[in-house]
Protein backbone atom coordinates (compact mmCIF):
# COMPACT_ATOMS: atom_id res chain seq x y z
CA UNK A 1 0.00 0.00 0.00
CA UNK A 2 2.82 2.14 0.48
CA UNK A 3 5.61 2.68 -1.76
CA UNK A 4 8.27 2.43 1.81
CA UNK A 5 6.91 -0.94 2.65
CA UNK A 6 9.01 -2.57 -0.17
CA UNK A 7 12.38 -0.78 0.89
CA UNK A 8 14.52 -3.08 2.84
CA UNK A 9 16.57 -0.36 4.09
CA UNK A 10 13.57 1.32 5.87
CA UNK A 11 14.42 1.80 9.60
CA UNK A 12 12.29 4.82 10.47
CA UNK A 13 10.03 2.98 13.59
CA UNK A 14 6.90 5.12 12.09
CA UNK A 15 6.96 3.66 8.68
CA UNK A 16 7.67 -0.02 9.96
CA UNK A 17 4.47 0.40 11.71
CA UNK A 18 2.54 1.75 9.11
CA UNK A 19 3.76 -1.12 6.89
CA UNK A 20 2.91 -3.53 9.35
CA UNK A 21 -0.65 -2.03 10.61
CA UNK A 22 -1.94 -2.18 6.53
CA UNK A 23 -0.49 -5.47 5.20
CA UNK A 24 -3.12 -8.14 4.22
CA UNK A 25 -3.43 -10.25 7.01
CA UNK A 26 -4.35 -6.72 9.30
CA UNK A 27 -6.98 -6.06 6.91
CA UNK A 28 -8.47 -9.31 7.39
CA UNK A 29 -8.27 -8.62 11.50
CA UNK A 30 -9.86 -4.58 10.81
CA UNK A 31 -12.88 -6.72 8.56
CA UNK A 32 -13.51 -8.83 11.56
CA UNK A 33 -14.55 -6.29 13.26
CA UNK A 34 -17.26 -5.62 10.92
CA UNK A 35 -18.39 -9.03 11.08
CA UNK A 36 -18.84 -8.32 15.29
CA UNK A 37 -21.16 -5.63 13.67
CA UNK A 38 -23.04 -7.66 11.37
CA UNK A 39 -23.66 -10.53 13.33
CA UNK A 40 -25.01 -8.12 16.31
CA UNK A 41 -27.23 -5.73 13.25
CA UNK A 42 -28.84 -9.61 12.13
CA UNK A 43 -29.23 -11.48 15.70
CA UNK A 44 -30.73 -8.67 17.42
CA UNK A 45 -33.79 -8.23 15.19
CA UNK A 46 -34.08 -12.25 14.62
CA UNK A 47 -33.57 -13.05 18.21
CA UNK A 48 -36.28 -10.30 19.44
CA UNK A 49 -38.48 -12.08 16.86
CA UNK A 50 -37.72 -15.94 18.34
CA UNK A 51 -38.59 -14.34 22.06
CA UNK A 52 -41.73 -12.36 20.60
CA UNK A 53 -43.24 -15.93 19.54
CA UNK A 54 -42.12 -17.88 22.55
CA UNK A 55 -43.71 -15.12 24.58
CA UNK A 56 -46.96 -15.24 22.90
CA UNK A 57 -46.60 -18.84 22.92
CA UNK A 58 -45.87 -19.22 26.69
CA UNK A 59 -48.99 -16.73 27.53
CA UNK A 60 -51.20 -18.36 24.98
CA UNK A 61 -54.54 -20.48 26.41
CA UNK A 62 -53.93 -23.21 24.20
CA UNK A 63 -52.20 -25.87 26.70
CA UNK A 64 -49.36 -27.65 24.27
CA UNK A 65 -48.58 -24.51 23.04
CA UNK A 66 -48.14 -23.19 26.33
CA UNK A 67 -45.96 -25.70 27.18
CA UNK A 68 -43.74 -25.47 23.76
CA UNK A 69 -42.70 -21.50 25.07
CA UNK A 70 -42.46 -22.76 28.09
CA UNK A 71 -40.21 -25.30 27.81
CA UNK A 72 -38.07 -23.18 25.12
CA UNK A 73 -37.52 -20.36 27.67
CA UNK A 74 -36.60 -23.27 30.16
CA UNK A 75 -34.57 -25.30 28.41
CA UNK A 76 -32.77 -22.75 26.54
CA UNK A 77 -31.86 -21.26 29.78
CA UNK A 78 -31.01 -24.09 31.53
CA UNK A 79 -28.08 -25.08 29.16
CA UNK A 80 -24.79 -23.14 29.69
CA UNK A 81 -24.25 -21.05 26.28
CA UNK A 82 -21.47 -22.71 25.45
CA UNK A 83 -22.58 -26.08 25.68
CA UNK A 84 -25.75 -24.89 23.82
CA UNK A 85 -23.47 -23.69 21.06
CA UNK A 86 -21.12 -26.44 20.41
CA UNK A 87 -23.78 -29.02 20.24
CA UNK A 88 -26.35 -26.86 18.08
CA UNK A 89 -24.26 -25.61 15.82
CA UNK A 90 -22.86 -29.12 15.33
CA UNK A 91 -26.72 -30.38 15.28
CA UNK A 92 -27.66 -27.97 13.13
CA UNK A 93 -25.10 -29.08 10.27
CA UNK A 94 -25.73 -32.33 10.31
CA UNK A 95 -29.33 -31.74 10.16
CA UNK A 96 -29.24 -29.92 6.73
CA UNK A 97 -26.60 -32.23 5.17
CA UNK A 98 -28.63 -35.35 6.29
CA UNK A 99 -31.88 -33.28 4.56
CA UNK A 100 -29.95 -32.79 1.43
CA UNK A 101 -28.79 -36.26 1.41
CA UNK A 102 -31.67 -37.57 1.94
CA UNK A 103 -32.52 -35.81 -1.67
CA UNK A 104 -30.31 -35.14 -3.70
CA UNK A 105 -28.54 -38.92 -2.98
CA UNK A 106 -31.85 -41.49 -2.94
CA UNK A 107 -29.73 -44.29 -4.26
CA UNK A 108 -26.95 -44.47 -1.17
CA UNK A 109 -27.04 -47.55 0.96
CA UNK A 110 -24.59 -47.27 3.42
CA UNK A 111 -25.52 -46.01 7.07
CA UNK A 112 -24.56 -42.25 7.75
CA UNK A 113 -23.54 -43.06 10.87
CA UNK A 114 -20.47 -45.18 11.33
CA UNK A 115 -19.48 -45.19 14.77
CA UNK A 116 -18.61 -41.49 15.73
CA UNK A 117 -18.18 -40.59 11.63
CA UNK A 118 -21.53 -38.37 9.75
CA UNK A 119 -21.23 -39.92 6.10
CA UNK A 120 -23.21 -38.44 3.48
CA UNK A 121 -22.89 -38.12 -0.45
CA UNK A 122 -20.51 -35.32 -1.34
CA UNK A 123 -23.34 -33.68 -3.42
CA UNK A 124 -25.16 -32.82 0.34
CA UNK A 125 -22.15 -31.37 1.79
CA UNK A 126 -22.75 -27.84 2.92
CA UNK A 127 -21.05 -25.87 1.83
CA UNK A 128 -19.60 -27.79 -1.77
CA UNK A 129 -16.17 -29.17 -1.53
CA UNK A 130 -15.67 -26.92 -4.58
CA UNK A 131 -17.19 -23.88 -3.01
CA UNK A 132 -15.09 -20.49 -2.51
CA UNK A 133 -13.51 -19.56 0.98
CA UNK A 134 -16.10 -16.83 1.45
CA UNK A 135 -19.36 -19.27 0.74
CA UNK A 136 -17.58 -21.29 3.53
CA UNK A 137 -17.31 -18.34 5.53
CA UNK A 138 -20.67 -16.91 4.91
CA UNK A 139 -22.01 -20.80 5.81
CA UNK A 140 -20.19 -20.50 9.17
CA UNK A 141 -21.75 -17.72 9.90
CA UNK A 142 -24.84 -18.35 9.03
CA UNK A 143 -25.01 -21.05 11.30
CA UNK A 144 -23.55 -19.08 14.25
CA UNK A 145 -27.00 -16.79 13.60
CA UNK A 146 -28.91 -19.05 14.15
CA UNK A 147 -27.33 -20.12 17.34
CA UNK A 148 -27.01 -17.13 18.80
CA UNK A 149 -30.44 -16.12 17.91
CA UNK A 150 -32.18 -19.21 18.98
CA UNK A 151 -30.17 -18.90 22.99
CA UNK A 152 -30.51 -15.30 22.97
CA UNK A 153 -34.01 -15.75 21.82
CA UNK A 154 -34.90 -17.89 24.58
CA UNK A 155 -34.01 -15.19 26.92
CA UNK A 156 -36.17 -12.55 25.12
CA UNK A 157 -39.03 -14.31 25.12
CA UNK A 158 -38.95 -14.79 29.16
CA UNK A 159 -38.17 -10.98 29.18
CA UNK A 160 -41.69 -10.04 26.80
CA UNK A 161 -43.46 -12.68 28.76
CA UNK A 162 -42.52 -10.58 31.33
CA UNK A 163 -43.42 -7.34 30.56
CA UNK A 164 -46.61 -8.43 29.03
CA UNK A 165 -48.05 -9.68 32.64
CA UNK A 166 -46.61 -6.19 33.85
CA UNK A 167 -49.40 -4.48 31.78
CA UNK A 168 -51.77 -3.31 34.19
CA UNK A 169 -55.07 -6.33 33.94
CA UNK A 170 -57.35 -3.07 34.42
CA UNK A 171 -56.39 -1.57 30.88
CA UNK A 172 -56.93 -5.36 28.90
CA UNK A 173 -60.44 -5.57 30.70
CA UNK A 174 -61.14 -1.65 29.61
CA UNK A 175 -60.36 -2.71 26.41
CA UNK A 176 -62.87 -5.81 26.30
CA UNK A 177 -65.19 -4.09 27.78
CA UNK A 178 -65.00 -1.44 24.72
CA UNK A 179 -65.71 -4.59 22.89
CA UNK A 180 -62.26 -5.01 21.28
CA UNK A 181 -61.80 -8.65 20.71
CA UNK A 182 -58.91 -10.66 22.12
CA UNK A 183 -56.75 -9.76 19.24
CA UNK A 184 -57.42 -6.24 18.83
CA UNK A 185 -56.38 -6.12 22.79
CA UNK A 186 -53.26 -8.10 22.35
CA UNK A 187 -51.83 -5.71 19.56
CA UNK A 188 -53.58 -2.31 20.38
CA UNK A 189 -52.90 -2.49 24.09
CA UNK A 190 -51.05 -5.05 25.28
CA UNK A 191 -47.91 -4.94 22.72
CA UNK A 192 -47.39 -1.21 22.98
CA UNK A 193 -47.30 -0.90 26.50
CA UNK A 194 -45.15 -4.29 27.25
CA UNK A 195 -42.15 -2.44 25.43
CA UNK A 196 -41.48 -0.06 28.64
CA UNK A 197 -41.47 -2.81 31.08
CA UNK A 198 -39.62 -5.47 28.68
CA UNK A 199 -36.91 -2.43 27.67
CA UNK A 200 -34.59 -2.79 31.05
CA UNK A 201 -34.60 -6.45 30.46
CA UNK A 202 -33.93 -6.56 26.52
CA UNK A 203 -31.40 -3.73 27.08
CA UNK A 204 -29.25 -6.31 29.73
CA UNK A 205 -29.68 -8.84 27.45
CA UNK A 206 -28.27 -6.33 24.57
CA UNK A 207 -25.29 -6.41 26.96
CA UNK A 208 -24.98 -9.51 27.25
CA UNK A 209 -25.01 -10.46 23.40
CA UNK A 210 -22.50 -7.68 23.07
CA UNK A 211 -19.99 -9.63 25.00
CA UNK A 212 -21.24 -13.15 23.88
CA UNK A 213 -20.15 -12.03 20.41
CA UNK A 214 -16.33 -13.54 21.15
CA UNK A 215 -17.91 -17.23 21.24
CA UNK A 216 -17.86 -16.53 17.55
CA UNK A 217 -14.17 -17.57 17.73
CA UNK A 218 -15.12 -20.97 19.39
CA UNK A 219 -17.97 -21.57 16.67
CA UNK A 220 -14.89 -21.49 13.56
CA UNK A 221 -15.74 -17.97 12.61
CA UNK A 222 -12.26 -15.37 12.08
CA UNK A 223 -13.57 -13.26 14.26
CA UNK A 224 -11.38 -10.41 16.06
CA UNK A 225 -10.24 -12.56 19.20
CA UNK A 226 -8.99 -15.06 16.34
CA UNK A 227 -6.81 -12.46 14.83
CA UNK A 228 -6.05 -10.73 17.65
CA UNK A 229 -4.56 -14.16 19.35
CA UNK A 230 -3.32 -14.85 15.75
CA UNK A 231 -1.54 -11.01 15.09
CA UNK A 232 -0.52 -10.56 18.63
CA UNK A 233 1.28 -14.02 19.12
CA UNK A 234 4.97 -14.12 18.88
CA UNK A 235 6.22 -14.14 15.16
CA UNK A 236 9.89 -14.39 14.06
CA UNK A 237 11.84 -13.26 10.99
CA UNK A 238 11.48 -17.10 9.79
CA UNK A 239 7.74 -16.66 9.20
CA UNK A 240 7.32 -13.07 8.32
CA UNK A 241 8.88 -9.87 7.13
CA UNK A 242 7.64 -8.26 10.62
CA UNK A 243 8.99 -10.23 13.49
CA UNK A 244 7.71 -9.00 17.24
CA UNK A 245 7.01 -10.02 20.39
CA UNK A 246 4.26 -11.52 22.23
CA UNK A 247 2.17 -8.35 21.45
CA UNK A 248 -1.34 -10.42 22.61
CA UNK A 249 -1.64 -8.13 25.67
CA UNK A 250 -2.02 -4.76 23.09
CA UNK A 251 -4.21 -6.33 20.57
CA UNK A 252 -6.77 -7.73 23.27
CA UNK A 253 -7.02 -3.66 25.15
CA UNK A 254 -7.81 -2.41 21.50
CA UNK A 255 -10.46 -5.32 22.13
CA UNK A 256 -11.25 -4.34 25.62
CA UNK A 257 -11.71 -0.62 24.72
CA UNK A 258 -13.80 -1.99 21.54
CA UNK A 259 -15.93 -3.58 23.63
CA UNK A 260 -16.55 -0.90 26.15
CA UNK A 261 -16.88 1.81 23.39
CA UNK A 262 -19.83 -0.58 21.91
CA UNK A 263 -21.24 -0.50 25.62
CA UNK A 264 -21.29 3.30 26.39
CA UNK A 265 -22.75 3.97 22.52
CA UNK A 266 -25.94 1.12 23.67
CA UNK A 267 -26.20 2.83 26.91
CA UNK A 268 -26.87 6.47 25.53
CA UNK A 269 -29.05 4.98 22.78
CA UNK A 270 -31.30 3.23 25.05
CA UNK A 271 -31.56 5.59 27.46
CA UNK A 272 -32.84 7.91 24.97
CA UNK A 273 -35.16 5.19 23.74
CA UNK A 274 -36.43 4.44 27.37
CA UNK A 275 -37.13 7.80 27.89
CA UNK A 276 -39.43 8.01 24.27
CA UNK A 277 -41.00 4.87 25.49
CA UNK A 278 -41.79 5.91 29.08
CA UNK A 279 -43.40 9.01 27.70
CA UNK A 280 -47.28 9.57 28.36
CA UNK A 281 -46.98 5.85 30.10
CA UNK A 282 -48.27 5.09 33.50
CA UNK A 283 -45.30 4.08 35.04
CA UNK A 284 -43.08 5.80 37.79
CA UNK A 285 -40.62 6.71 34.34
CA UNK A 286 -43.66 8.17 32.38
CA UNK A 287 -44.45 10.06 35.58
CA UNK A 288 -41.41 11.44 36.02
CA UNK A 289 -41.44 12.51 32.56
CA UNK A 290 -44.42 14.24 32.63
CA UNK A 291 -43.19 16.38 35.61
CA UNK A 292 -40.14 17.43 33.72
CA UNK A 293 -41.95 18.94 31.14
CA UNK A 294 -44.50 20.37 32.87
CA UNK A 295 -42.37 21.73 35.40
Amino acid sequence: MFSFCSDPDVLDTFRWFSCYLTNGVHWSFYLSFLKVLALLAVTAPVALGFGFAGAMAARSHFPPLSWLGKGYIAVVRGVPDIAFFMFFVIALDQAFEWTRHKILCPDWTDPIRQGNDFLVCQAAKLPLGSSPEWMHETYGFFLAVITFSIVFGAFAANVLFGGMRAVPHAQLETAEAYGMSRRQTFWRVLVPQMWVYALPGLSNLWMVLIKATPLLFLLGVEDIVYWARELGGTKTSKFTAYPHGDWRMWYFLFLLVFYLGMTRVSEIGLEKLMRRLAHGQATSGGELLRKETTA
